[in-house]
């Protein structure tokens, strides 16, 4: 049996650098995808937003102290 010279690493060496390009193109795909949603996606009307001091909050403030 004869060996090629050509090296056996080159294939595995192939589907690494593909491995690694597709990974990085989902990434991308994912952010851009999560972004278009952020914006798009807002708060019904007459809903608040961000904090809120609830009951909850409040008893855990006093547990706190």
């Amino acid at each position: 049996m004869k060996r090629s010279k050509e090296p056996k690493s080159l294939p595995r060496r192939e589907f690494l650098r593909s491995a690694g390009l597709a990974t990085g193109a989902v990434a991308l795909v994912v952010s851009a995808g999560s972004k278009a949603q952020a914006a798009t996606g807002s708060a019904p009307e007459g809903a608040k937003s961000g904090y809120q001091e609830t009951d909850h909050v409040r008893k855990y403030y006093e547990l706190a102290r």
